[in-house]
This record gives C-alpha cells, sequence and structure tokens, in this order.
C-alpha cells in the first residue's frame, strides 16, 4: 500500500472516529447535567474530548510519514494502539448508546400518535435516561481495560506450548528428540528488553536438542535486530540453531533509496542471523545426525497465498532421500496448505508461524476463535492429515498493535516419538 493510500484509509478511519466522538461526547453530557459543580462538568465533557481528538490528530501526524524506510517504530504501534483501544471502546459506548436513543425514538413516536387532542405538546423525544450512559460506561470498559492489559502486559505474557508426535518410520536414534520453536519475532516491535529476555529464558530453559526459527526477524529494516543480537544469540542447542526469512524480512512494506539499497538490507540482515548463530536455510536442505542414523531438516524462502512467493521447495527438496525424515521450516502456513502435504516427498513435519493468532482471540479447552481464522484455515497449533503434520507458532513477538489478547506469545516444544508396534 502506498503512502498516500495508507494515509487516505486513516483519514476515513479518522473521520468515523471523530463522529464517534461527537456521539460519546453528547452522551456524557448527558451524564454530568446534574452535576452541581460546573467545573467539573466542564473539565469530564470538555477534557474527553481534547483527549479523543487529540489522539486522532497526533494518529494522522504520525503516520504521515509511515512509509519510509525506518517502517513502523515502536512509537507508530503505541499511537496506533491507543487509537484502536479508544476506537474499539467508543464503538461499544455508542453502540449501547444508540440502542437507548433507538428507544426513545419510538417511544415518541407512539407518545405523539397516541397523544389527546389539545393536549401541551411536549418534546418529540424524551430526555436521554441517565442509566443508559452509565450502561454505555460499564460495557466500554471491558475492551478499554482488556486491551490496556493487552499492552502493558499480554504482549510479554510468554507460553510454553507441547506437542509429542508418534512416527512409525522415526529413526529409533531420534526417539524423544526435543525441538524448540520461536517465530515472529518483529524485533523491531519491542520496547521492553527485560520483557523480552524473560522469553529468551523459557525458550534456553526448554533444553531442547534442536532449536529453530521460522521467520519474519525484523519488521522491516535489519538494523531492528542489532539490539538484540547478544539476546536471541543465547539461544543455542546440541544440534544446532537454524532459521528461515519471512515475509517481512524482505523489506517489501517500505519504501527504499534504490533497489540496490533494499538488495544491501536482506544481505546484511542474512549476516545477523550468522552473528545470532543462526544457520539460515534458504531453499536448501541439510542432515541431522543422531547415534548414527539421520534426519534431513528442509526450509524454503517465503511462499505465502496473498505474500512474497519465491520459496522453491523442489530445489529445497534436492539431494534428500525419499526414504528420509523430514522436517521442513516454512514461514506461512498456506505453503503448507498449497504445496507441501500432498508433495509426493511425503514431509513428515512442517513448522510455520506468520499468522500471530492475529494477537486476539480466544483458546479454551473446548473453544477456540480468533478473527485471523477468516483468512486463514490453518492459524495456530497442530494439523495432521494422514501423519503429515503442520505445527502454526503464534509467534513471539507482535507487530502494528503493540499487545496481545487471549493468543499470547509462544515457545512452542515439539518431541518426536517412535510408535511402539507392539
Amino acid at each position: 500500500m502506498h503512502g498516500s493510500v495508507f494515509l487516505k484509509v486513516f483519514l476515513v478511519i479518522a473521520a468515523i472516529s471523530l463522529l464517534f466522538d461527537w456521539y460519546v461526547f453528547n452522551g456524557i453530557k448527558s451524564l454530568t447535567n446534574n452535576w452541581q459543580s460546573q467545573r467539573w462538568r466542564r473539565l469530564v465533557n470538555y477534557g474527553y474530548l481534547v483527549i479523543a481528538v487529540g489522539i486522532t490528530v497526533l494518529l494522522l501526524f504520525g503516520f504521515g510519514s509511515f512509509k519510509t524506510a525506518r517502517g513502523m517504530t515502536p512509537f507508530h504501534e503505541w499511537i496506533l494502539s491507543i487509537f484502536l483501544t479508544f476506537f474499539i471502546t467508543k464503538i461499544f459506548f455508542v453502540l449501547i448508546l444508540f440502542l437507548g436513543d433507538t428507544g426513545r425514538f419510538f417511544y415518541g413516536i407512539i407518545n405523539n400518535i397516541a397523544k389527546p387532542k389539545g393536549k401541551t405538546i411536549k418534546p418529540f423525544f424524551p430526555a436521554r435516561r441517565k442509566f443508559i450512559t452509565e450502561a454505555a460506561i460499564l460495557v466500554a470498559a471491558v475492551p478499554f481495560a482488556s486491551l490496556f492489559y493487552a499492552m502493558f502486559k499480554g504482549k510479554y505474557d510468554f507460553k510454553v506450548h507441547r506437542q509429542t508426535l508418534y512416527y512409525d518410520d522415526l529413526p529409533a536414534a531420534f526417539d524423544g528428540f526435543t525441538i524448540t520453536q520461536i517465530s515472529d519475532i518483529h524485533s523491531g516491535s519491542f520496547d521492553n528488553t527485560e520483557a523480552v529476555q524473560r522469553g529468551i529464558d523459557l525458550a534456553k530453559a526448554q533444553k531442547s536438542d534442536l532449536f529453530v526459527f521460522t521467520g519474519d526477524l525484523v519488521n522491516n529494516a535489519a538494523w531492528e535486530i542489532e539490539p538484540y543480537i547478544n539476546h536471541f544469540g543465547q539461544l543455542k542447542a546440541p544440534y544446532g540453531q537454524f532459521s528461515i526469512l519471512g515475509n517481512h524480512d524482505y523489506g517489501d512494506y517500505v519504501e527504499w533509496a534504490s533497489e540496490a539499497e533494499k538488495a544491501a538490507n536482506l544481505d546484511k540482515l542474512k549476516q545477523h542471523h550468522r552473528e545470532l548463530g543462526y544457520r539460515l536455510l534458504l531453499d536448501e536442505n541439510l542432515e541431522i545426525e543422531k547415534g548414527g542414523q539421520k534426519i534431513s531438516l528442509i526450509g524454503v524462502q517465503n511462499w505465502g497465498r496473498g505474500f512474497i512467493q519465491i520459496g522453491n521447495l523442489d530445489k529445497a527438496l534436492e539431494g534428500v532421500s525419499p526414504d528420509a525424515f523430514k522436517i521442513l521450516l516454512s514461514h506461512d502456513p498456506t505453503h503448507w496448505e498449497e504445496k507441501v502435504r500432498y508433495n509426493p516427498a511425503n514431509i513428515h513435519l512442517t513448522l510455520a508461524g506468520h499468522t500471530h493468532g492475529a494477537q486476539f482471540g480466544v483458546e479454551t479447552a473446548g473453544f477456540r476463535w480468533s478473527p485471523v481464522q477468516y483468512r486463514y484455515l490453518d492459524w495456530a497449533g497442530l494439523v495432521n492429515e494422514k501423519d503429515r503434520y503442520l505445527y502454526v507458532n503464534r509467534g513471539f513477538g507482535f507487530l502494528a498493535f503493540s499487545g496481545r489478547l487471549g493468543i499470547w506469545p509462544e515457545v512452542t516444544v515439539i518431541t518426536l516419538k517412535k510408535k511402539n508396534r507392539d
């Protein structure tokens, strides 16, 4: 999306937000009408307007310069997140107020139709009742508090997700072999180094045999990971650390002075993978040996439905024995849906990320929902099709909205087990 189009979209959203502000302002006025202190009435009424309109203006000024080589910084994300928090809160407030006003409208119509002739004419609409505004405030307080929790706590509330997968043809030496996966670091979004380190410590504590990272090290530019190289470089495993690129790593979502500058950024990012101690797999494979037996680890560049499609699975599989036990690293789960699961190479396990689970949703024992499910069929967790598995990591970091609610940042631990044939 070009900068001018991006700004036009936000202008439309800002206009809607300002209309909501006018409606909310009138609702607040009905709440404060009976307050004895005129000073407090003005403070609450006009204080709301100053804050709400100020956030909208700040959003427009902040995003006027968004499409640069710097991309979206934590400053931009905080502006956007606060705006979204107020915007969503206003939607709930306006909805309750609108329902009350709809009742007033029909009451006014019925009252005037049934009014006896000659009776003193009352206002067509009865005054907005105070309890309606109070109810609107109570309802709106839920998303307001939840989204602030998401921004200040939820985005660094790291969770470990464990899966044990059983295979007939797993080499016996790899029975019990463990893999720690993280994905979607998005280092350009971080605003709390100590909190990030807590997530890294959690991943280190798993003491897995193998560590893999499945793409989106940065939001846009290679420099974003530089303050965290010593942190993520702590992630070590006895059988190595391996990584791939995600769609954000190519720098396609910001404007560069030239194609040469963009290419240099990607080269620098690849160098940072080496500095982290990660072996970056670019449409290639290698063998991991344990106890005289081997499995194949395959990594492709990004391939996603509606995103960059440069990953070449056929090239990545060159030289891999048809009988080999195969683990594929591929950033976007739609690659598995369209290219991997029916591939004659019979890839045993694909590890992906990309979706973040939308950073918002509900996951309980019997129910899962996230708005991302309307875009992605497989958006979080484990998928099994005829013992060919896909695991979609929910992401370590965050992007755009500086928070997470219900879909917490994830460290994945997968244990490979050989099926007992007895």
